[in-house]
């Protein structure tokens, strides 16, 4: 809570400051420090102020040395206090100092939202100033609240032209740039207050959605319409949207959870928050509504699980985290650019020593050279005496050379001839001792071959003797194979017949088969209709006696139809039947 805390104060401190020096006198800081007591609920001790800046004798107090007293006698001590309140008090201290309301085409209210939006967006640095991402941020959500289009090429003009100056505004340019040009020229003055509230109670109030919707009493279970507004932690009804009359706070925290519920016959578009202690059934407007609700409440039940804060809030730390990414980033380029060009000034300076060193060393050579030509003149002339003299000796040499050339060209004639016959004489007992080479070699192939001959010779009779003994053998062979082969045909053709034979008598034996079975099945009908004649005829004329004492045998014609002699003789005669019937086949 301290930083926007601070925030206001030091606006509130700033306006003290008159004289512009960074610093106020201790009277007015009494009178600071207890208006601030009095809106943060903080008891006031005038004496702490004294106490604290005794040995301050410097006269007014700066922002620096008032911020310790301020930490450890208010705001080590605030609990529980209405934010707004504050902001008001610390506004009221300073807008009419730097501001005049008369020039501004929105309402002293609507700055002082503006002011409030500029100390939650501002850096964490004084004096106090908002970048240029983050007026683009506040203007872009202002636009969307009016529901309006962006202007993108308006506002890069107008960031060309800000970039110009110093990039950055304090409070009351920003105050003038929504009061008094880019937005309030060109619309109606209460769609821009309107959106500036809205902004306002998104950012600074903390309202995620707020609307009409039904809630279910818990009670009386009647349905009454209630202004709900949903912040991170709560979702608080209201009698109206005036925000006077609360009716009830429903605390979102991580074991809520929001479901949505079919529609009934007289409620539709509902929704139930349910919580640890009790559930509650509302019923928004539409279908859009509801998903709307809902998907905000679960929005925030989950931002609880997580410890995150508001989604406006976590948006602003990435913002600022990535700005400060950038910069020290950019710190970094910068230092290693700075290390580039001071490493580039060396190169310089090493560069312009060595083109000193160069031209020294080119006006040395120079002068090394007119020496060198002067000496080289003087060597000239000496070496032109000497090639006379020596090219007179050189002619009377070349003369006795030419001599003894000749002499020397007749004694080389005479060589060579000697040479001739010399390798003529070494080609002639080459050639001799070559041919006696190939002559004892053809002697040597000669022999071999005739060896070899021989021992193919002999290695020719030893296969023919073999073949010979192979095709005796093998007629052998061939004359048993064709007895054989003779043999087996006859005994074909004797198990051929036998085999149309058996299968002759197996025919005759499956007609006879067939006579039978049809003679025993007409023979087991006509027992059949004489079994049943006589069971007819004995059933009849039996007499009726007394059954046995022990349990009533059951046969096909009922209870105690024929006693256990008469059951044992039927038995007999069907099996004396069987047996014959059994021979007959």
């Amino acid at each position: 809570m301290g930083g926007p805390l601070l925030k206001s104060i030091w606006h509130a401190f700033t306006a003290l400051d008159e004289d512009h020096r960074g610093k106020v006198s201790k009277s007015q800081l009494k009178v600071l420090s207890h208006n601030l007591c009095t809106v943060m609920k903080v008891p006031h001790d005038p004496v702490a102020l004294e106490e604290h800046f005794k040995d301050d004798n410097e006269g007014p107090l700066s922002n620096h040395g008032y911020m310790p007293y301020l930490s450890r006698f208010i705001l080590d001590k605030v609990s529980d206090f209405d934010i707004l309140e504050f902001n008001k008090m610390c506004w009221t201290l300073c807008y009419r100092k730097n501001i005049s309301p008369q020039q501004l085409l929105i309402s002293n209210d609507d700055a002082f939202k503006v002011w409030c939006i500029f100390n939650f967006l501002s850096e964490d640095k004084y004096p106090l100033v908002i970048i240029a991402e983050e007026i683009e941020y506040f203007l872009r959500k202002l636009t969307d609240a009016m529901a309006n289009t962006w202007s993108e090429d308006r506002f890069t003009e107008y960031k060309l032209e800000l970039s110009g100056n110093k990039n950055c505004l304090t409070a009351w340019e920003l105050i003038e740039l929504v009061g008094v040009h880019f937005f309030s020229k060109s619309l109606n003055c209460q769609t821009l207050s309107m959106g500036i509230n809205e902004v306002f109670q998104e950012l600074i109030l903390d309202i995620l959605k707020q609307g009409y919707m039904t809630k279910k009493g818990h009670k009386r279970k009647n349905w009454t319409e209630r202004w709900f507004v949903l912040r991170p932690h709560s979702l608080s009804y209201y009698v109206c949207e005036d925000l006077v009359e609360i009716k009830g706070t429903i605390a979102l925290d991580s074991d809520c959870c929001v479901e949505s519920l079919p529609d009934r016959d007289t409620k539709k578009c509902l929704f139930i928050i349910k919580c640890s202690d009790k559930s509650f059934e509302i019923s928004a407007s539409d279908k859009k509504k509801k998903q709307e609700w809902i998907q905000a409440v679960q929005t925030c039940i989950q931002l609880r699980r997580l410890g995150l804060p508001s989604p406006h809030r976590e948006a602003r730390l990435r913002r600022r985290e990535l700005r400060q990414r950038q910069q020290v980033e950019e710190d970094d380029l910068a230092h290693r650019m700075k290390q580039l060009q001071a490493a580039n000034d060396n190169k310089q300076r090493e560069l312009e020593a060595m083109r000193k060193k160069m031209g020294e060393a080119a006006a040395k050579a120079s002068i090394e050279e007119e020496r060198r030509r002067k000496t080289e003149l003087d060597l000239q002339d000496r070496y032109r005496l000497d090639l006379e003299r020596e090219k007179m000796v050189r002619q009377q040499m070349e003369e006795q050379v030419a001599q003894k050339s000749i002499e020397l060209e007749q004694y080389l004639q005479r060589v060579r001839e000697l040479e001739g016959m010399y390798h003529q004489l070494e080609e002639a007992l080459e050639d001799e001792r070559q041919a006696k080479q190939d002559e004892e070699a053809m002697r040597k192939l000669q022999a071999r071959l005739l060896e070899e001959e021989a021992a193919k010779r002999a290695e020719l009779e030893q296969m023919h003797l073999q073949q010979q003994r192979a095709l005796s053998q093998t007629r052998a062979e061939k004359q048993e194979l064709v007895a054989e082969q003779l043999v087996k045909e006859r005994d074909l053709q004797a198990a051929m017949q036998q085999l149309e034979r058996l299968e002759k008598e197996r025919h005759g034996a499956l007609e006879q088969y067939e006579v039978v079975t049809r003679k025993l099945e007409r023979a087991a009908n006509q027992t059949k209709t004489w079994k049943d004649k006589v069971a007819k005829h004995e059933g009849l004329v039996r007499l009726i006696q007394p059954g046995p004492k022990g349990p009533q045998r059951m046969t096909n014609w009922g209870p105690a139809s024929f006693t256990d002699a008469e059951l044992e003789m039927r038995k007999r005669s069907w099996q004396a039947s069987k047996n014959q019937g059994s021979q007959g086949l």
